[in-house]
């Protein structure tokens, strides 16, 4: 093994992968040096970590020197016990109690942090039923005055209602922190923050805009403006620093973060400001603080607002009788420049984007423009980083969707200005974030989805399983061949799904609308050729499964391929079942086109009415009764 494998190995870079079509494939030296100097960390570092994981009951390794050491229990309790010698370091044996433990060992104090073996299920969440819900772009919703982007009290309507007609959750899109200063950064799966909420989700009444495409920047601009007026008049200061003291460092750095791009531009990117404000540490960041105070008050009471507009959305839908509630989804990266990567820069990656490598529906592979935590960096800092993120995604829902799970093993890591076909993949510490993920879930009593689509590590989706979180299956993928799966044979303990917002719409699958914007655009997909077989494909399988009789409608009919859908979904073995609410109204439009930017509407498509006008729409309702029944009677 060259200096340079042995280098690459040893920073966790996989020199060897295998593509979508099971090819082997290498990654070159040069694109592996362009990596590893992108990377810049010395990762032999010998202390020990500030915190470790472990299975309840079973063994955990660290780095340290046999003895006797003990544990102090997060309930009160005290384990004695001895670290034994092992290979590379000592192990011990975790307490069989979960929890986030003190192990005390050679003079250091290590955080044990000790994970049930599942998380909370889907199954603990319906008590043996089979659920069923709604997913939903939160800026697409709409309410009476309620301005040109959805937001949080339109949430609690929709949610509300679904719960009336039986659903026991509604999923979200991102509703992570944008750019206040940079309105025109609107795509939600490329945030500023994870750890703090898009304020232009917050309820403020305003005359109402029939567009059916949101204008981002004007309509966050007009609302914008609509706060700060607000704010002028603001008196409650006391109730305002309760949230500030409680809501987090996070929060509390990220209205630092906007009143600093306030105040300097550079287009919201904090790698473009003065040097003397990149550490938010820094005697500048802490002098603007203090001589913007108010300021920063702002956009600390715009997080206040939005945390109090989500409570209360989760709180409307669980009275509704909903099961779970809210899901929010965490996106899989942030945006580079944005607050996230200026106020945890030493566990986030540096010089490197998020993507993927080659594929069927990417063959130039894809670069996200985003970044995410570089897994050097989050043992250093004992996975605070992660931590404050998932509980965060936790704090105002009953579950979580983590997009792009098979993130927490391995990302698709890019120099920056080099093509996506010259990256490697990356390991992550899947074990310890794995457990970490486990522990939250079982602390929240909220449910972990993960979006396992693509191109997976061999055996992630069975260790996702045996730890209790619910993969995703879609309609579209559950085939064998020319074959649609019966339901019956869908996975058990998973999520079942009639399709994702980067996919099509069932109605607009059947129109072939995808296909027609695929060629327009030169981007590889299916032919009309393949997707007529499809289409009886389909419905051969709806008719199977008893969702479905007679010959198969017209290409211009789609009403009763998205009603076949419905019952067709409802009936799988899946714990849950998830109705995109674009199938739902059975729209072709569907949310977003990967891999363009301008040339498709992405994320900016609003519903057609208002949650009340949605669920008293006779279509609507027959599906979700359909929907309903069909998950009462599922095997």
């Amino acid at each position: 093994m060259s200096a340079l494998h042995k280098e690459a190995e040893v920073a966790g870079l996989n020199r060897e992968w295998r593509d979508a079509t099971g090819q082997n494939c290498v990654v070159a030296d040069d694109d592996l040096r362009a990596v590893l100097d992108a990377l810049g960390e010395d990762v032999r570092d010998e202390s020990p970590p500030p915190l470790i994981t472990a299975w309840a009951g079973e063994p955990a390794r660290l780095k340290g020197r046999p003895g006797p050491c003990r544990i102090l229990l997060e309930s009160g309790g005290i384990i004695e016990t001895h670290a034994e010698f092992v290979r590379g370091g000592v192990r011990i044996q975790a307490p069989d109690e979960p929890g986030y433990h003190r192990l005390e060992l050679g003079g250091n104090e290590i955080i044990l942090a000790v994970a049930p073996r599942r998380a909370f299920t889907l199954a603990d969440a319906g008590g043996g039923e089979k659920l069923w819900g709604l997913a939903v772009q939160l800026y697409a919703l709409r309410r009476a005055q309620g301005g040109g982007i959805g937001d949080f009290q339109a949430l609690a309507e929709f949610g509300a209602q679904a719960a009336a007609q039986g659903a026991a959750a509604v999923a979200l899109s991102p509703a992570h922190a944008l750019f206040a200063s940079n309105p025109g950064c609107y795509a939600p799966y490329a945030p500023s923050s994870r750890v703090a909420l898009n304020v232009l989700h917050i309820a403020r009444d305003d005359q109402d805009v029939p567009d059916a495409l949101i204008d981002w920047p004007r309509a966050a601009s007009r609302k914008l403006s609509l706060l700060r007026g607000d704010f002028e008049g603001f008196g409650g200061w006391s109730e305002l620093d309760a949230f500030r003291a409680g809501a987090g460092q996070g929060v509390e750095q990220h209205a630092l973060f906007e009143a600093l791009c306030a105040k300097l531009g550079a287009g919201s990117d904090w790698r473009a400001w003065p040097e003397a404000y990149h550490d938010p540490t820094s005697a500048a960041v802490r002098h603007f603080a203090e001589d913007n105070a108010r300021e920063v008050a702002f956009h600390a009471w715009l997080q206040w607002r939005a945390a109090q507009g989500a409570q209360a959305a989760q709180e409307a839908m669980r009275a509704a009788g909903a099961k779970i509630g809210l899901i929010s989804d965490l996106a899989v990266g942030t945006s580079p420049g944005g607050s996230h990567g200026w106020s945890r820069q030493g566990q986030m990656l540096q010089g490197l984007e998020i993507g993927a490598p080659p594929d069927a529906f990417n063959r130039e592979g894809q670069g996200w423009g985003i970044t995410g935590f570089s897994p050097h960096g989050l043992r250093r800092g004992g996975f605070s980083a992660y931590l404050e993120m998932l509980r965060y995604a936790l704090r105002y829902a009953g579950g979580v969707r983590i997009d792009h799970i098979m993130g927490l093993m391995r990302l698709w890591v890019v120099p920056l200005g080099r093509h996506p076909t010259q990256g490697a993949y990356l390991a992550m510490p899947f074990q310890d974030l794995l457990r970490l993920t486990v522990l939250e879930s079982w602390r929240h009593k909220a449910v972990v989805l993960g979006e396992d689509l693509g191109t997976l590590p061999r055996g992630l989706r069975a260790r996702l399983a045996a730890a209790g979180i619910a993969g995703l299956r879609v309609l579209w993928f559950e085939r064998r061949g020319e074959r649609f799966t019966a339901p019956a044979r869908w996975t058990k303990d998973a999520v079942a799904m009639s399709t994702t917002h980067d996919l099509p719409t069932v109605a607009g699958w059947w129109a072939g609308d995808d296909i027609v914007w695929r060629q327009r655009l030169n981007m590889a997909g299916d032919d009309e050729g393949q997707r007529a077989a499809d289409r009886k494909a389909l419905w051969s399988a709806f008719r199977k499964s008893g969702a479905a009789v007679g010959p198969p409608p017209e290409i211009g009919n789609a009403k009763p391929v998205t009603l076949a859908a419905a019952k067709h979904l409802g009936s799988t073995a899946c714990a849950l079942a998830l109705l995109p609410v674009e199938d739902a109204l059975s729209t072709p439009d569907a949310p977003n086109l990967p891999g363009t930017i301008d040339e498709h509407p992405n994320w900016r498509r609003r519903l057609p009415g208002t949650a009340t006008e949605i669920f008293t729409r006779e279509d609507v309702r027959a599906r979700l009764a359909a929907l309903n029944t069909a998950r009462r009677n599922a095997e």
